[in-house]
């Protein structure tokens, strides 16, 4: 059960700034192929998608590769439908095996980067032989974690709170195909 109310869930987009169109949105995803690629093809990789955030961006990408590759997810969050972080939750863990792999982590947004320092942690110490990160969007500030680097980012945004493209208020609005920014 959400926090909020789909009426309120409305009145939030309807505040909402518009931060990046869709066609923005198709343009990071076709760059992100593009570099993903000349990584990752050949190396046979096992791609994780990151519940519930990055299904949009993973199914955005994974359309857009055109080479053997394998699916799985994982599903980690500090959220639980609110909007500040806390402890790492994990809901369902790096599904298959990692161990051996070249592992791709895909995920919605790279803020402050616990959750996804966690989660390659996690999967490092699983035993994954090479180990890449990809984001829809990183978020322009100065706390994200010391030595974290993303080895792909399709767009940056403001620090604000932002949702669509896989990225939720308050459990709403993941379905939306552009990026918003929260008001207030």
């Amino acid at each position: 059960m959400s926090s909020i109310t789909a009426q309120q869930a409305l009145a939030v987009l309807r505040e909402a700034e518009l931060l990046c169109t869709p066609e923005q949105i198709e343009v990071a995803l076709d760059r992100l192929a593009v570099a993903v690629t000349a990584r990752l093809e050949g190396r046979d990789p096992l791609v994780l998608m990151v519940m519930n955030g990055a299904f949009v961006t993973a199914a955005g990408l994974l359309s857009r590769l055109r080479f053997p590759l394998r699916v799985g997810y994982l599903h980690a969050t500090r959220y639980r439908s609110g909007t500040r972080g806390g402890e790492i939750d994990w809901i369902v863990p790096p599904r298959p095996a990692v161990a051996g792999q070249a592992v791709l982590v895909v995920d919605d947004i790279f803020d402050e980067g616990d959750t996804l320092k966690a989660i390659l942690d996690e999967v490092r110490q699983r035993g994954a032989v090479a180990l890449y990160s990809a984001v829809l969007v990183s978020k322009r500030h100065q706390r994200k974690v010391p030595g974290l680097v993303v080895d792909f980012v399709g767009l940056e945004v403001p620090d604000r709170y932002v949702f669509g493209c896989g990225m939720d208020y308050k459990d709403y609005w993941r379905q939306l195909p552009a990026i918003y920014a929260a008001c207030g």
